[in-house]
């Protein structure tokens, strides 16, 4: 689910304090891209919606998240945006996220 390799590439590349602080963004960004697909998605700006999504978790190393991020984006492009299951998206998004704050790894950083 958290690709905790990459976590700790990213905090050895940019330090202990920079890497608190983009954990913080990701999860204000993140949060409130999550809580509009919670409360009123908008299917004509589904894809692009996910494709921002899939990028943040890809850096973060929020493996499983990306990967149904970018199986959203695909079905919003190709086929039809009511197709895509917003719902197992926010579910794999908070299971996510609380794996990662409650990580010794993250402690105080997020």
């Amino acid at each position: 689910m958290i690709d905790w390799n990459r976590i700790n590439e990213l905090r050895d590349e940019i330090g202990e304090e920079d890497f608190a602080d983009v954990a913080q963004m990701f999860l204000v960004e993140v949060d409130a891209a999550i809580e509009q697909l919670r409360t009123a998605p908008e299917l004509d700006s589904l894809a692009e919606d996910l494709h921002f999504l899939k990028g943040s978790a890809i850096n973060l190393g929020f493996a499983t998240f990306a990967e149904l991020c970018a199986s959203g984006e695909y079905t919003a492009r190709e086929s039809d945006p009511a197709e895509v299951d917003i719902s197992e998206v926010i579910k794999c998004y908070d299971k996510s996220r609380a794996l990662f704050i409650e990580s010794p790894l993250i402690c105080g950083a997020a």
